[in-house]
């Protein structure tokens, strides 16, 4: 299986609740997964989202 991925960087300057509302806005309108989310000392996010990748094969 394949998947793409998308790296985004949050500042420590939002809210929980913003963040939850951003990543659940990717979930539902896009296709998007959380794959990984970490906090560093500073309380700067890193996430990583993923969503497969479909390729469509010809029929004959």
């Amino acid at each position: 299986m394949e998947y793409e991925f998308r790296n985004l960087t949050i500042d420590r300057s939002e809210s929980r609740n913003a963040v939850r509302k951003l990543l659940t806005d990717y979930a539902e309108y896009q296709g998007w997964e959380l794959a990984r989310l970490r906090k560093d000392r500073t309380g700067k996010r890193t996430v990583v989202l993923r969503r497969k990748i479909i390729r469509m094969r010809a029929t004959l």
